[in-house]
């Protein structure tokens, strides 16, 4: 039992040490970003406070986790989660956001290195076996969370309609509706196509916020989004409606 407590505390250590020097180095980087764009000190505390609320949120899931130190893949999908606060915050500066090019075209620059990062957090845990439920789950709430912040700045650019932010909450909503179906939260086989899918919206969504993609055309990537998010949700909606009902 000593043993195993050990362990416990060597992994929370690993973690924290890992967590805290990553908020801090993205809190360095938001201060400096403060000073060469247009984004005042709500943007710096934005960054701070979204970003210490997702890794609140993986230190409470740190029991469940079977390793025994925070991996390679976490620290990655952490790195991207760092990336997504800095959007995050960007997007909420709207006025800033709307009135230079540079601070779009920097948010674009952030995406397509978040995008870059994504499948490497997986690559690192097959080649290191450090894959845990843990890992798979912070990954795709990283992935979910930017869908929804791209989608929100093209509705404030209006780049598309306020139907746009039906991309981001799309995934909320299957979870919302497996709160009153039961059988939508059941298991789903690995899928090849809802990962595509996912690398889908997150491009498409940063070409919609490029300075120079304007309606229709914008318009029209949006809805092309949209209908392959729809037809993938769906494949999965059905798959899990036919499964037999458990005892």
């Amino acid at each position: 039992m000593f043993q195993g407590a050990t362990v416990r505390r060597e992994l929370l250590v690993d973690t924290l040490a890992t967590l805290c020097g990553l908020l801090f180095g993205t809190a360095v980087v938001a201060l400096i970003v403060s000073f060469r764009l247009p984004l005042g000190w709500d943007f710096v505390a934005s960054v701070i406070l979204s970003l210490a609320l997702m890794f609140a949120l993986v230190v409470h899931a740190l029991p469940s986790h079977p390793h025994l130190r925070f991996g390679y893949a976490n620290l990655v999908t952490a790195v991207r989660a760092s990336l997504v606060s800095l959007t995050g915050a960007t997007v909420l500066c709207f006025e800033s956001l709307a009135a230079t090019d540079l601070a779009l075209w920097t948010l674009v620059c952030v995406v397509l290195v978040a995008l870059a990062l994504d499948g490497v957090d997986g690559y690192l845990a097959r080649r290191y076996r450090q894959e845990s439920a843990l890992g798979a789950r912070f990954d795709m709430e990283i992935d979910a969370l930017l869908i929804l912040i791209l989608s929100l700045a093209a509705a404030l650019l209006d780049k598309a309609g306020p139907w746009v932010v039906m991309i981001g909450l799309m995934r909320y909503g299957f979870v919302a509706a497996g709160w009153m179906l039961p059988r939508l939260n059941g298991a789903l086989p690995p899928s090849f196509r809802r990962k595509l899918v996912c690398v889908v919206q997150i491009a498409a969504l940063c070409i919609i916020v490029v300075p120079f993609v304007m309606p229709p055309y914008s318009t029209a990537i949006a809805a092309a989004a949209l209908i392959v998010l729809v037809y993938s949700f769906a494949v999965d909606v059905l798959y899990l409606l036919r499964q037999p009902v458990g005892p």
